[in-house]
């Protein structure tokens, strides 16, 4: 019986440790192409809007083939003049190259993104970059 315990708790451990090592694998940075992506609302305050655009972008980035790590971000509140804060959600992916990108763009899911959203946003600004090579 003792060993047996013993046997569950050894294999769970395994397990915890296994999904943490995969985690952390799956939310460290990737370098190689950045895609940053500025959104400003229409109406910023209206929390319908809020999370219909959430939920649309998780899913659409659950989804893409392309996109490897992602953040969403909306802005601090920040006492310095050179912070930018004016923007309602940040979004930045990457991907493994400049032609994952290209492949992302017309993808399904970010079309249906783009689709299910567009009428939430007046302003939306993208830049792009390459990591430096070490």
């Amino acid at each position: 019986m003792k060993s047996r315990i013993l046997t569950l708790v050894l294999i769970g451990v395994a397990v915890a440790t296994s999904y943490a090592q995969n985690k952390n694998e799956m939310m460290t940075f990737d370098p190689a192409f950045a895609h940053t992506v500025y959104f400003w609302f229409k109406d910023p305050d209206n929390k319908a809007d809020r999370a219909k655009f959430e939920a649309s972008l998780k899913k659409f980035l659950k989804n893409s083939s392309y996109a490897k790590t992602n953040f969403i971000g909306t802005p601090p509140v920040s006492t310095r003049d050179v912070v930018d804060g004016s923007f309602t959600y940040s979004l930045i992916v990457t991907f493994e190259s400049a032609e994952a990108q290209e492949g992302y763009q017309k993808e399904e899911p970010h079309l249906t993104f783009i689709e299910e959203c567009k009428d939430l946003w007046e302003k939306v600004i993208v830049y792009d970059s390459f990591g430096l090579v070490e």
